[in-house]
C-alpha cells in the first residue's frame, strides 16, 4: 500500500470529527466497495484516557462491521486523532493494531494548529507510510 487517494469527502469528514474533540482521540472505521473507499464509520472512544489512547467501542465496531458486510463493503481503514502529538503510530498504536491489512490513519491536531492527516500500514510490528492524495 505505497499509496492511496482518499475522496475528499471523506478527509473532510474526518478533520471535521477531529476539530470537533480537540481535547480526546477521536475513531472510526473507513470502508471501500469495488470502487474505491466509500463511507467513514465513526465509532465511540472507550479508552480510560481518552486525551491519550484510544479503544473502538466493542459493540460500535460490530455493528459498523456488520453494516459493511449487509451493504457489499469491507474494513479498508482505522482512523483516529492525536490531540497533542504529531500523526505518527505511538508505541500502543503499534502494539494494539490488529488488521495489518488495512490502511492506519492518524489526524493530528497538535501542529500550531494546522490539521495533519498521514496513513501508515502496520504489520509485524513494523511501521511504513503510505502516501495520500485526494480523490475529488
Amino acid at each position: 500500500m505505497n499509496a492511496v487517494r482518499l475522496p475528499r469527502a471523506i478527509v473532510n469528514q474526518l478533520l471535521q470529527f477531529a476539530q470537533k474533540s480537540p481535547h480526546e482521540e477521536i475513531c472510526g472505521l473507513i470502508s471501500r466497495d469495488r470502487d474505491g473507499f466509500k463511507k467513514c464509520y465513526p465509532v465511540a472512544n472507550t479508552a480510560g484516557d481518552r486525551k491519550r489512547f484510544f479503544t473502538l467501542d466493542p459493540r460500535a465496531q460490530v455493528a459498523a462491521l456488520r453494516t459493511m458486510r449487509e451493504r457489499g463493503e469491507a474494513l479498508a481503514a482505522i482512523y483516529h486523532s492525536h490531540p497533542d502529538a504529531p500523526p505518527l503510530p505511538s508505541l500502543t498504536d503499534v502494539e494494539q493494531h490488529e488488521y495489518p491489512e488495512v490502511l492506519y490513519l492518524i489526524i493530528s491536531l497538535g501542529t500550531k494548529g494546522v490539521l495533519e492527516m498521514r496513513g501508515f500500514s502496520i504489520h509485524d510490528r513494523r511501521i511504513v507510510e503510505t502516501t495520500l492524495g485526494l480523490q475529488e
